[in-house]
């Protein structure tokens, strides 16, 4: 049984954790937030110790060591994406391995900072990148190893999940804070279209907005044509009319992949991953990393070239901007 701390016990995707490291039969010894809505935790852990503030936290993980001779063995980390760098970072000093949400960091060189850590204290850092454990997309994946070498896949991505305005007023909306929209809902794809169809080739961007993005990759494998929004405006009308408010597709060469179901359990198999000496590292998510650093870096072209379909939608007003 390993010893687990978790950071951002109250936000959206604790529960993923909480459940993982319970189905793998392992203990939470401690969580922290600054929120104290974590009644999810009865559920789960009811003895772990809780904190809203950090330095009572790490107090308090000091003195499992030395007191009660308890060893930290991983740090779950499910802050926002701002804090996933430091809170890596004080969980190697800390002794423990550290399993962060994505984006595991906002920048390129952060990853070359924190494999100098685990160099230093021979501790790992791995990344959720749960849609790597989807059988639809593993199926994908041997369906593409087993095809032509020479075969370029044409490709759509539409990922259309809807936010009211609480999302510009949250951490989620700042995109120094989120790294944007393309960093916030679309990374674990971008990694997903790596992992599957090899090295970056080429990285366009056509929108940036507030609420959207668009833009064209060119894989070794793949060009792909993406779209990405969190605007309720902009989803289909048969989606609208089952009173639904997300739209996922991938059509690739004009079929589309099937991946509405399946996500159940999905952090379970990468925390089972983890702990069986497998996992994800930093160079896993390293090319995912750069694609969404360089879609917040770059000039938007506008409609040329291989752009999304979906890319020609009406703007509509940013809810803070009048």
């Amino acid at each position: 049984m390993k010893n687990f701390a978790l950071i951002g016990a109250a936000g959206f995707v604790a529960p993923r954790h909480l459940k993982a490291i319970k189905d793998t039969q392992n203990n939470l010894v401690a969580a922290l937030d600054k929120f104290d809505s974590v009644g999810i935790m009865d559920s789960y852990f009811p003895k772990a110790n809780f904190f809203t503030e950090f330095e009572r936290f790490d107090r308090h993980l000091e003195k499992l060591k030395y007191e009660q001779n308890t060893q930290l063995d991983f740090v779950s980390i499910c802050t926002p994406n701002y804090l996933h760098d430091a809170h890596i970072r004080m969980s190697l000093r800390r002794g423990a391995d550290a399993i962060s949400e994505k984006p595991l960091v906002l920048n390129p060189w952060n990853l070359d900072a924190l494999s100098k850590m685990e160099a230093e204290t021979g501790k790992k850092v791995y990344n959720i990148l749960q849609l790597r454990e989807h059988e639809s997309i593993k199926a994908l994946k041997k369906k593409v190893a087993a095809a032509p070498k020479d075969k370029i896949f044409d490709i759509d991505l539409t990922y259309l999940t809807s936010r009211g305005n609480w999302y510009y007023t949250s951490w989620k909306g700042d995109i120094q804070k989120s790294g944007g929209i393309a960093t916030n809902i679309g990374v674990h794809f971008y990694d997903m279209l790596s992992w599957i169809f090899g090295d970056l080739k080429q990285n366009t961007v056509h929108i940036h907005e507030h609420d959207r993005a668009a833009g064209y990759l060119e894989f070794e494998r793949a060009r792909v044509r993406w779209f990405l929004s969190i605007n309720y405006d902009i989803l289909p009308e048969a989606v609208k009319a089952k009173g639904q408010r997300t739209y996922r597709s991938i059509i690739i060469e004009g079929e589309e992949l099937e991946f509405s179901t399946g996500f159940t359990d999905l952090h379970t198999r990468v925390y089972e991953s983890i702990l069986s000496g497998k996992g994800y590292g930093l160079e896993d998510t390293r090319q995912a990393i750069e694609i969404v650093h360089t879609i917040r870096h770059a000039t938007p072209i506008g409609l040329k070239g291989e752009y999304h379909p979906f890319a020609t939608k009406q703007l509509a007003k940013h809810p803070f901007k009048r």
